[in-house]
């Protein structure tokens, strides 16, 4: 630059507040120094796609023959970064307007004089920076910046704007001869891992990948340009889907899923995902990170959007882009809006949809699904409400009838036994442990299915599910269970009358105290001696489980011990009167029910009784 031009420089000053706001841009408003180079090709982007606009209709465009890219260039010796761009260009008013004063922003400007002219039907896919203080993130990395641009209008001078993130820049002509912008960083001492070729393709990759303009780092093009999601469907290979789902992944399995959805209404977006094959278990971890890629115009805004799907799909990777996202001010953040409701509530609906016409059409597949991911539609059933009715149909238990096999609540439903009007469930530790239930008994003699609840989310999940098909949901455990008649019972009248329960009844309720709310005989049990039950007002084993997992204040619940009179242990105790022995087959039935149940506090306890009972019974034998 000449002594001429060096003389020509004239220095402006921020007003006061806009010195306050730059200076919370760089300190505060952005989460990632990265950020800059992100804002930095927005921008440029924004330029090329101006000038291809204007060359439409202009023939007068200053190097019409101009390749139109980002250039992006490092001088180590002079710690500096350049972002060039061939695009729109500015004069000197427009970098005094877009540069001098910060709420600016040129392509909203133009956005703006294109609906004047043309309507509101006007595309804006492609123009992403919209934000006038996205420029100043640039001074987190650096000491000072110098923009020089020449104006596609042949006839302007090219100007030079400087400054230094204080208080004030300079304006100054150039001897800039080719159209478009040229951003040189004068990159901070703690800021030279940004002097790197690799860290910039890096940040290219990430945030800019697919900008629609070729990004050269160095001599080599670093982003793809083209996103897939926006491409039609009809011209994407298996292949291309597959590989981009590796890209994005790095899952070296195939994906069970994929939905690719592309929609102008209710809000206009882009979407690509995917459902994996296997369950990441670090979806459970507290501080897990889940949720699809977030890009507003194909840039990328957050990479793990959490609130574009419900919690419970945490286990669906991909990417969405729209144009009507609400963005805060630094753009790294999406404000609530209904605009952010409606796409939620699309996308779930139509990856349901998908899941769903895997279930109907490949039940193979659908049992894959069900095995990793069933855990997290439990968990859509009970916190998913707009959902629910849905996610009802998706679950799959194992139940008495088919222990190893899956059946939905509709096929319960078609084979339920006559007489039955309602859905009952156990829960347990594992099917095996149920199928050892006393709760069981009465079902078993009735050929009523139960259906087999051993998860932790089982818990939660039931106790928003009141009913389905107008079946109420019941539990096999609750105290008061109407049930029809079994062929059992028809003969059990004789053996009922010849057992004096009422002395051995009393004769439990002495020796296990107000460990038990109530002992009374059973009405249901026919191949158990015993089991506990409660009332629909305490807390059943499910939960109590959950609390000791919680490591809770835990001790045995008080409940009501039912004996049945039809079993031949409880024949032989009645005939015992007040032998002492009783008294410890009393407890001991009380504490095998706990642990039947799974909340005994703690089952070592019951060695030495058991021992004691072992030795009685080998002394009865000599």
């Amino acid at each position: 630059m000449t002594d001429q031009t060096q003389a020509a420089a004239q220095s402006y000053e921020f007003r006061a507040e806009i010195q306050q706001l730059l200076n919370i841009l760089v300190h505060s408003l952005y989460t990632e120094r990265e950020i800059f180079l992100r804002e930095l090709i927005s921008n440029a982007s924004d330029a090329l796609n101006r000038a291809q606009f204007e060359m439409l209709t202009n023939k007068e465009v200053l190097d019409p023959d101009a390749e139109l890219g980002i250039q992006i260039s490092v001088n180590k010796d002079e710690k500096t970064i350049t972002v060039s761009d061939t695009g729109i260009g500015m004069n000197r008013d427009e970098l005094i307007e877009n540069l001098g004063t910060i709420a600016h922003s040129g392509a909203l400007s133009f956005l703006n004089a294109l609906k004047a002219s043309k309507g509101e039907n006007v595309p804006s896919s492609d123009i992403i920076g919209q934000f006038g203080v996205g420029f100043y993130s640039v001074f987190m990395v650096a000491d000072r910046v110098s923009v020089t641009s020449r104006s596609f209008r042949s006839t302007e001078p090219a100007y030079t704007w400087n400054s230094d993130g204080s208080n004030s820049y300079t304006i100054e002509p150039s001897d800039k001869t080719n159209r478009g912008t040229d951003v040189v960083i004068y990159v901070k001492d703690d800021a030279g891992e940004f002097l790197s070729d690799y860290r910039l393709q890096q940040i290219v990759r990430k945030h800019s990948n697919y900008v629609a303009f070729p990004i050269k780092v160095g001599d080599a093009v670093a982003n793809a340009q083209q996103a897939i999601w926006r491409r039609s469907p009809r011209e994407i290979s298996d292949q291309d889907y597959l590989d981009f789902y590796k890209q994005l992944t790095f899952d070296p399995r195939d994906p069970l899923l994929r939905v690719h959805q592309v929609s102008d209404a209710p809000v206009q977006f882009y979407s690509l995902m995917y459902v994996p094959s296997k369950l990441d278990r670090g979806l459970f971890a507290v501080d897990h990170e889940g949720g699809p890629q977030l890009y507003a115009r194909k840039v990328l805004i957050q990479q793990h959007a959490k609130d574009l799907l419900p919690q419970w799909m945490r286990f669906v990777v991909g990417v969405v882009d729209s144009e009507d996202l609400p963005l805060n001010i630094s753009r790294e953040t999406v404000q609530s809006n209904r605009v952010m409701t409606k796409l939620k509530s699309t996308l779930s609906s139509k990856l349901i949809g998908e899941v769903e016409t895997l279930a109907e059409k490949d039940a193979d597949n659908y049992v894959s699904f069900w095995t990793e991911f069933g855990a997290l539609v439990k968990e859509g059933v009970a916190t998913d409400a707009s959902n629910r009715d849905r996610l009802m149909n998706l679950l799959r238990f194992h139940t008495s009838k088919e222990p190893n096999g899956w059946v939905s609540l509709k096929e319960y439903v078609s084979r339920m036994a006559e007489g039955q009007n309602e859905i009952y469930y156990l829960f347990g530790e594992d099917e095996k442990s149920i199928a050892f239930s006393p709760h069981l008994d009465p079902f078993k003699s009735r050929g009523i299915e139960v259906l087999l609840l051993t998860e932790t989310i089982d818990s939660f999940m039931i106790n928003t599910v009141h009913e389905y098909d107008s079946r109420h949901l019941r539990n096999g455990a609750d105290s008061e269970l109407e049930l029809p008649a079994s062929p059992s019972e028809e003969t059990a009248g004789e053996a009922l009358e010849a057992t004096p329960l009422h002395t051995l009844i009393e004769h439990f309720k002495r020796a296990l105290g107000d460990r038990v709310s109530d002992v009374r005989e059973s009405k249901v049990l026919n191949e158990s001696p015993a089991r506990l039950v409660g009332t629909e007002k305490d807390m059943g084993a499910d939960m109590e489980r959950v609390y000791r997992m919680l490591g809770k204040e835990y001790s045995a619940p008080r409940r009501t011990l039912e004996i049945n009179p039809r079993h031949p242990l409880i024949h032989n105790l009645s005939a015992m009167g007040d032998n002492a022995l009783v008294d410890e087959v009393a407890v001991q039935l009380y504490e095998s029910a706990l642990l039947l149940e799974g909340i005994h506090p703690n089952p070592a306890d019951m060695v030495p009784r058991i021992q004691a009972l072992m030795e009685a019974a080998t002394r009865h034998q000599s």
